[in-house]
């Protein structure tokens, strides 16, 4: 989910945007489609939410999503993450359902309201469960059914969700077809590859599940012995084996759609190849995307996924042989850095057929003598590659920001070998391999492999998606040959840079030999590395009807054009929208020529322009909190008004869910808003209110969602039932929030929610908000307190003066300067604050909550601070660079507010 300018402004302006629209226009036309330009908005998504008996005692607590009234449909079941419950994917739900799919959500056993204790996808536990769901299901009216009892149903889900659904289909062959994402095929291999114990993702599981006693016993005791022992054993290997799609691999034979992170020590790249292989060997059709994003934070191009998943299932359960699914294969790249923002472009390559890991071979000889280093005692101090848990909390993607790598080998704690520069670009797209000879002072060794990028001057080497391999070498005093497979990556070596294969003995986030050992390493041959050449950028051609139709079609469109009533002349909903809450494109709003013509000339003397809003270009994406920021004049409540509906811009789009904004639009029923307070009656009680605002909308009053709305305000019973004149003014916000929350649009907007409030009453707006977002929709508030737009806002977007200013995160917009905010899983306290301000290469430190304020002087790197905070033992949740909004606010604007 990510907010971002436009990236190639203006690129459909002129003769292309007319050719492209009115291609767009002839092909509804010719296809007898054109009445789809004036289609109403899609109906109400229903909800009704009921726990459902699993046997055992176990309840399973489920939301169960249609909309209109088609007949039977096909069924889809989305599933959760691990730590998560069904609210995570409510919002694909709704979208679902609008798209003609009766779809079933639920809590897995141990998280949300559901019970039963958590067995990591047991076939008699949650993958027994999914059968009883499909039973459910079977017995629905809406449902279409196959044969009696055997419901047309998809599965999609994304980590634990998505290997339950590889799991479901090979225990049971209702399941018609598949999309999971970021997901196992294989969790031993997952979390002890290559023999080697992954501890920090391993313990991050069990305290997202909220500790021991809340597994089924065997995992306990399992994961109780192999953290001990740091080395996993038969036992667990085949426990967690038992629990993996590849325990049924042959028997999963439904088309599937694999979709895998390219930024995920987790679950990498070699669990969707393993699984693509063995589904594809089964007969099955099998598509592998893979994404930027991944457990370990980037972008999880949601909309783009999701919308591709609505595709695979409209051809394989609903039978739309016309429906674009999309390529066998595709990678998102990066394509360098928008300059107005400061976002990675992204940008896809695909190919006709998957290349698996090793296609298109090519060999980078090495240089490099037999090398000795040491594991040390304790396997301490650790080198560092991933930070498992940081992700998208601000670490990783915010220390690249400062220009940083956050890898980093200690010196006699590994060998090296390297390239000669690369006299060409390198694409590679795979597993590089290569084979070194091992020999240990200890019957073992454990070794972590990984290939930098080394730019020219020996400048700082990059590790792609800062992934490592590693593996467990048996019988190393002997000296042995080891052929290591290295991580799978898609990475652009550029002509001059430098290959170095670096072999590690310790690493953060495994479990190392404690003992310490000694280490010989040399070269047995050259560096292999996967080129996959028929996977290519370069633009499909056109159909050729985008070039005959409209020299042939010009005079129908003009027609159509000309003769369609003024509603039909509305832009038609773009597909490719459908699941982004708002899309803004170069928005203007010149200012009225009498009453604002004060203002406006005022804003021309100030060096402004005849505008109260110019050229603005933004994004938001569900489930965030934009922060609208700008002095008074800088056009936020303009841009609102016309967000709204309540005026319209003189040039440039808003499109809500893919639908043009007009006034009156019916897309705006997806849009709540509470702008400038609200008029109650004030002898009538708060849920009067409530309940009269909503029978004057015209709407069912099932469609309220009244109880959930005013569960999310925070509205107790007894305060509903006082007379509003009774209110403080917290309560009368708080009940203009309930009211702009009726029918929980997916859409909220909030101008000035905490005027007039004392700060307890802010804090609690702030969750409110938070707890709004949380489900998947999406906020939007203008606000001029910038301590609490921090706290609540997930992405910002500034303007000044008519215009935008900056748009991002949070985090990027604050994230400059010298200071770091080193969040910790525990409080620090001053002494331990003192030590860290002791080390080199720091200026201060001060203990906050939540953690440590650290501010560098000019020998600091946020890399050997890490290391160092991991030597005092300082419990790191996340690390990032900070700045009060405040200070970046007045340095985007100029000073002045």
């Amino acid at each position: 989910m990510d907010l971002r300018l436009p990236r190639v402004r203006g690129l459909l302006r002129g003769p292309r945007r007319v050719l492209a629209t009115a291609a767009a226009v002839l092909v509804l036309a010719g296809a007898g489609t054109w009445t789809a330009l004036a289609s109403e908005e899609a109906p109400a998504v229903h909800v009704s939410d009921r726990a459902l008996p699993m046997g055992g005692g176990v309840r399973l607590d489920t939301s169960y999503f249609t909309a209109g009234s088609g007949g039977r449909r096909p069924a889809v079941l989305l599933a959760h993450g691990f730590g998560g419950s069904k609210e995570d994917v409510r919002g694909q739900a709704e979208d679902l359902a609008r798209e003609g799919y009766a779809v079933l959500t639920w809590s897995a056993r141990g998280f949300g309201r559901s019970t039963g204790r958590i067995g990591l996808n047991d076939p008699e536990g949650e993958v027994a469960d999914v059968s009883r769901l499909l039973d459910w299901l079977a017995a629905r009216p809406e449902v279409r059914l196959d044969k009696a009892g055997d419901p047309r149903v998809g599965m999609a889900g994304g980590s634990y969700g998505g290997a339950v659904s590889l799991l479901a289909a090979g225990h049971d062959d209702r399941v018609d077809a598949l999309a999971p994402s970021i997901t196992y095929w294989n969790l031993s291999d997952a979390l002890f590859p290559n023999g080697v114990f992954k501890k920090l993702w391993t313990s991050l599981f069990l305290n997202s599940g909220g500790g021991c006693a809340r597994f089924e016993p065997a995992l306990c005791r399992m994961y109780q012995r192999v953290a001990e022992s740091g080395k996993p054993d038969a036992e667990a290997r085949a426990l967690l084996t038992a629990r993996s799609p590849e325990a049924v691999g042959a028997r999963v034979k439904v088309p599937t759609l694999l979709t895998q992170g390219q930024t995920d020590s987790l679950f990498p790249l070699g669990q969707a190849d393993a699984a693509a292989k063995a589904i594809k060997a089964n007969g099955a059709p099998v598509d592998v995307d893979w994404i930027s994003g991944g457990h370990d934070g980037g972008n999880m191009e949601t909309s783009r996924v999701e919308g591709r998943v609505r595709s695979w299932f409209d051809r394989y359960l609903k039978g739309d042989e016309s429906a674009d699914t999309g390529p066998a294969f595709r990678v998102t790249r990066t394509g360098g850095i928008d300059s107005t923002d400061g976002e990675t472009l992204l940008r896809g390559a695909s190919a006709e057929r998957y290349p698996g890991l090793s296609s298109g071979r090519r060999t980078i000889p090495l240089a490099g003598d037999t090398q000795r280093f040491v594991n040390p005692a304790g396997a301490s101090p650790p080198a560092l590659s991933a930070l498992p848990g940081l992700g998208d909390s601000g670490g990783l993607s915010q220390l690249s920001s400062l220009g940083v790598g956050l890898s980093l080998d200690f010196p006699g704690q590994f060998a090296s070998f390297e390239s000669a520069p690369l006299t060409r670009d390198t694409q590679v797209t795979g597993s590089p391999t290569a084979t070194v000879h091992v020999r240990s002072t200890s019957e073992d060794a454990v070794l972590f492999a990984k290939v930098y990028d080394v730019g020219p001057g020996d400048s700082r080497p990059g590790l792609p998606a800062q992934l490592v391999t590693p593996v467990r070498v048996e019988g190393a005093r002997e000296g042995k040959d080891v052929t290591l497979t290295l991580p799978a990556v898609d990475h652009e070596w550029r002509k001059g840079h430098r290959m170095r294969l670096v072999l590690s003995s310790t690493d953060l986030a495994y479990a190392s030999p404690t003992r310490p050992a000694t280490y010989t390493a040399s070269l047995e041959g050259a560096l292999t590395v996967p080129t996959a050449p028929g996977v290519s950028t370069a633009s499909a051609p056109l159909p050729s009807w985008v070039w005959w139709l409209p020299l042939a079609g010009a005079a129908l469109a003009a027609a159509l054009l000309l003769t369609a009533r003024r509603r039909t002349s509305a832009p038609a909903p773009d597909p490719a929208l459908a699941g982004v809450p708002l899309e803004i494109t170069g928005l203007s709003k010149r200012y009225a020529k009498s009453a604002d013509l004060p203002q406006a000339l005022n804003s021309v003397r100030a060096g402004g322009t005849p505008f109260a809003v110019k050229d603005v270009s933004f994004r938001v994406e569900k489930g965030q909190v934009l922060g609208l920021l700008g002095p008074n004049g800088a056009g936020k409540t303009t841009t609102l008004r016309m967000l709204m509906g309540l005026i319209t811009p003189d040039e440039g789009e808003i499109r809500v869910f893919g639908h043009a904004v007009r006034p009156g639009a019916s897309v705006l029923s997806r849009v709540g808003a509470f702008v400038e307070g609200a008029g109650f009656l004030p002898h009538l009680t708060g849920r009067d209110n409530l309940r009269l605002y909503w029978r004057a909308t015209g709407r069912p009053p099932e469609d309220a969602h009244l109880e959930e709305a005013l569960e999310i305000a925070g509205l107790s019973e007894e305060a509903l039932a006082r007379a509003v004149r009774t209110y403080s003014q917290g309560m009368r916000q708080r009940l203009a929030i309930a009211q702009a929350m009726l029918g929980l649009p997916d859409l909220l907007i909030l101008d000035e929610p905490t005027n007039g409030l004392d700060p307890p009453q802010i804090r609690e707006m702030r969750e409110v908000m938070i707890r709004y977002a949380a489900a998947g929709r999406t906020v939007i508030v203008s606000s001029h307190l910038l301590a609490e737009v921090e706290q609540s806002c997930t992405h910002l977007v500034v303007m000044d003066r008519g215009r935008l200013v900056q748009a991002g995160p949070v985090g990027e917009i604050t994230g400059a300067g010298d200071t770091l905010l080193v969040g910790t899983q525990a409080p620090v306290g001053e002494p331990l604050a003192e030590k860290v301000a002791a080390l080199p290469g720091i200026a201060s430190a001060e203990a906050v909550e939540g953690g440590l304020l650290v501010r560098l002087d000019a020998d600091g790197s946020a890399p050997h601070l890490v290391a160092e905070l991991v030597r005092l033992e300082v419990p790191v949740a996340s690390v990032g660079p900070h700045r009060r909004l405040e200070d970046a606010f007045l340095t985007l604007i100029g000073g002045s507010a």
